[in-house]
């Protein structure tokens, strides 16, 4: 399934918490001219590294197929972020 919400949440200064959420659908929609040029630096990638762009493609499926529920926290000082992906 694809991921279809990435949620973020961070601290702001004072402590506060702001949330942002962001569809993937439509990010996706939006930046869809950009993926004609990302498979042709996919295709010039595999040709420098030898290797074959359906075992890459495959890989790349597995990552987006296990994304849905992920969740990653950073924090530092008094600054954290906290990404979660539905």
């Amino acid at each position: 399934m694809i991921p279809q919400l990435v949620t973020i949440r961070y601290r702001r200064k004072g402590g506060r918490h702001r949330r942002l959420w962001i569809p993937v659908v439509p990010v996706v929609l939006l930046l869809s001219p950009l993926l004609l040029l990302a498979v042709l630096g996919g295709v010039i990638a595999c040709r420098i590294f030898a290797m074959k762009p359906m075992a890459a493609l495959r890989g790349i499926g597995r990552v987006l197929w296990a994304l849905p529920g992920a969740r990653f926290e950073m924090q530092q000082g008094r600054s954290a972020v906290l990404v979660s992906v539905r």
